[in-house]
């Protein structure tokens, strides 16, 4: 190797060294710029987190079927017990979630949503597809548990049961073996069909009628607030502790 391809060798060399170096720095001077900014624009990470709790039309009925379900919960395990002289708070339970199904289950979630937006959809686009004759007996069910939740907050309204435990009971039980049945029908074929109908534009647009529909109805926490107060009911008769739900095991 000549003189001259040394000298040229190191030339490169130390070029080469001293590019990085400036890359380097830039680098570092762009993540303290990016640091900078990220803590005096901290509205930034607020408007990304709110976009990701956006609640899907889909999911947003899914989540109000749980509170319903927790309720019939609650009317189940007190079916089992109103033949047996039921403690005082037993009444007042049942009170209460029954004036939870009637507002958030029976007036808002079946009349403002079902009935307006999803089972007409179906009749309209769908009626001869999987869907199509759940609309009809959907909305007689509905009817029908509107009149049992009618005798459900009479029969409780003094604040305790009398004489028509009996009768009450067997209230519940059909009442909780209708909806069983009538809420996995529409987890599991009515909402699916209707998603398939809709466009992603006007399902999401959909998202925003049913926030603003919930939003008239109960306020900005609507859903949060149904959660607080059948939890709050399941703790009255001691059914917030579901791990005391778990059976023994089956027999050997």
């Amino acid at each position: 190797m000549t003189e001259d391809d040394r000298n040229r060798r190191y030339f490169l060399k130390v070029t080469a060294l001293a590019g990085s170096a400036l890359i380097l720095q830039a680098c570092g001077n762009n993540a303290t710029t990016n640091v900078v900014n990220a803590k005096q624009s901290p509205e930034k990470n607020t408007g990304s987190d709110e976009e990701a709790e956006e609640v899907t039309p889909l999911e947003d009925l899914m989540r109000e079927h749980g509170v319903l379900r927790r309720a019939l919960f609650v009317f189940s395990e007190a079916a089992a017990v109103l033949p047996h002289d039921p403690p005082g708070m037993w009444a007042d339970a049942i009170q209460k979630a029954a004036k939870l199904f009637r507002e958030f289950g029976e007036d808002y979630h079946e009349k403002k949503l079902e009935e307006q937006f999803i089972f007409p959809l179906i009749k309209q686009k769908a009626p001869t597809g999987p869907a199509g004759s759940y609309p009809d007996i959907l909305t007689a069910q509905h009817a029908r548990g509107r009149e049992i939740t009618d005798y459900i907050l009479a029969s409780t309204a003094a604040g305790k049961i009398g004489a028509n435990s009996t009768d009450l009971s067997k209230a519940l039980n059909g009442f909780v073996r209708m909806y069983d049945a009538h809420a996995a029908r529409e987890d599991t074929i009515v909402f699916p069909a209707w998603k398939n109908l809709i466009k992603p534009d006007e399902y999401a647009e959909l998202g925003e009628k049913f926030e603003d529909i919930e939003h008239e109805q109960f306020g900005e926490d609507g859903y949060e607030n149904a959660v607080k107060q059948i939890a709050a009911i399941e703790t009255s008769v001691g059914l917030d502790d579901i791990s005391k739900l778990t059976p023994a095991g089956p027999p050997k």
